[in-house]
């Protein structure tokens, strides 16, 4: 038992290092991988919601994180790329804001419960067997009526990337999202809104074309 535990231990980590470095030699080109710009979907709610704190896992380069800053949010970034951070920190000194920014596995994620007004998860596909242990982990650090805002590519956008590679996304379907899925993860919430749609997408270099998403807006009942 305790050779078995050590070895999915072993490959957890194996796995963890070939996704950081797939994610540092992205963020270190010169190029903002997708863009300088909010994502359209987290830039109209975020602006719908009094400033507070927000947590943004998974935040890359940080144009999420920098603009909820213009707006006055004390933003916590999370990412396992030091290459992300800096560039994130480059665009937050470029606007004339600061993040705090971690660098590490999201298994090393660790707040004090309910710390977040608001958490941004926006393109923030988890490995299919700890996708739902973060989400869980995540509802802990929000606050009792606290806000997610996120938006994801559906399991449908498989079909989307086969006809036009350059929309980008996970091509491993367990890592995409589905309706229920969402539901479920976040079944104690209000859904201020959860649909699937077909986006026109237009940022950097790796999300361009048409593709499928999910969007959920929910509050911690």
């Amino acid at each position: 038992m305790i050779y078995k535990h050590n070895q999915a231990k072993t490959m957890n980590e194996l796995w963890n290092e070939e996704y950081k470095k797939t994610w540092d030699q992205r963020y270190k080109k010169a190029e903002f991988a997708y863009g300088k710009e909010p994502n359209l979907f987290f830039k109209e709610w975020i602006e719908k919601f009094k400033p507070g704190s927000v947590l943004m896992p998974a935040e890359g380069e940080g144009r999420n994180g920098v603009y909820a800053a213009e707006l006055k949010w004390q933003v916590t970034a999370f990412d396992l790329s030091m290459e992300g951070k800096a560039k994130a920190l480059a665009l937050a000194a470029q606007k004339e804001v600061s993040l705090n920014y971690i660098v590490g596995n999201l298994d090393q994620l660790d707040f004090e419960k309910e710390s977040f007004d608001v958490i941004g998860l926006i393109y923030a596909h988890f490995a299919a067997d700890r996708k739902s242990a973060f989400h869980r982990k995540l509802h802990s650090y929000l606050k009792s009526g606290g806000i997610i805002i996120m938006e994801a590519f559906s399991k449908e956008h498989l079909s989307y990337v086969a006809a036009d590679p350059k929309v980008g996304g996970p091509k491993d379907i367990d890592m995409l999202y589905a309706i229920e899925e969402v539901k479920t993860d976040f079944s104690n919430y209000e859904h201020i809104l959860l649909e699937e749609k077909e986006v026109i997408l237009d940022e950097g270099m790796y999300h361009k074309g048409k593709g499928s998403v999910i969007r959920f807006v929910g509050r911690k009942l």
